[in-house]
């Protein structure tokens, strides 16, 4: 059984038209074993209830506080995937009890202990999200740094359209893990967004660490999102406003 673990890293995003725009920030988040959570826990952690720092599982999945790990076998199972290996939730964690998580990434395992899919989980800022199942139809392993593509069904930025599609990269046996994703709309090439973090062991020394240097983080990512969106208004990119959300839908391979 995997440990949960803390990663240390940065946000990278890179607007290409039609002005250049690019940012990077620091974050932390978390990596944690579905099957596992209390292992977790802690004196600055806790799982389903308030602590300097936590997860709930309510923020996820269904978003109704239920197990993660049976929803997303059940999910597994309906693509006609493996559901008897293991699978981590990488996300943010509630800092004094308040999160936003642009994107999740559910690593999921085969009994082999090879990944076969990654459920990449997107929220807006308006409260819709939706799911991205990334395999392959065979069920083959993913392999490290394998480009996985899905068309965008889902607004995200009142500055892109939804249209077009997504091009992930996933290259996890790094020293330290990157996640990928780069958009192209009707045009081309659009975005560059990567977010990366260097492992720790988990412990509440590691944590309080964390804490320590970005303690209004979740405060921070929000700040961020609304600060770059007005410097993307002044710099006259066309604002689209909002779309219709979808629900959960595997995408076209």
């Amino acid at each position: 059984m995997t440990a949960p673990r803390l990663l240390i890293g940065h946000v990278m995003h890179r607007r290409l038209r039609p002005a250049v725009h690019t940012f990077v920030y620091p974050v932390f988040f978390v990596q944690l074993p579905l099957a596992d959570l209390a292992a977790a826990c802690g004196p600055l952690f806790a799982v389903d209830r308030g602590k300097l720092l936590s997860f709930h599982q309510k923020d996820h999945g269904p978003r109704d506080g239920s197990p993660l790990l049976p929803w997303m076998q059940s999910l597994l199972r309906e693509r006609g995937l493996p559901d008897d290996g293991e699978i981590i939730l990488q996300c943010f964690p509630r800092v004094l009890g308040y999160v936003f998580n642009p994107v999740s990434f559910w690593f999921c395992h085969n009994r082999a202990g090879e990944l076969i899919a990654v459920l990449a989980e997107v929220n807006n800022t308006f409260g819709g999200h939706h799911g991205y199942l990334l395999h392959h139809p065979d069920a083959a392993p993913l392999l490290d740094g394998e480009v996985l593509q899905a068309s965008k069904v889902f607004h995200v930025s009142p500055f892109c359209e939804v249209e077009g599609g997504y091009r992930f990269r996933f290259d996890l046996q790094r020293h330290c893990p990157r996640m990928r994703i780069d958009y192209d709309d009707t045009q081309g090439e659009l975005l560059l967004t990567a977010i990366s973090g260097k492992p720790q062991a988990w412990s509440t020394r590691a944590l309080a660490s964390a804490l320590l240097r970005m303690p209004i983080l979740t405060l921070g990512i929000m700040a961020r999102i609304h600060w770059q969106a007005l410097r993307l208004w002044l710099k006259g990119v066309p604002f689209h406003g909002r779309k219709t959300d979808f629900p959960l839908q595997e995408p076209s391979k």
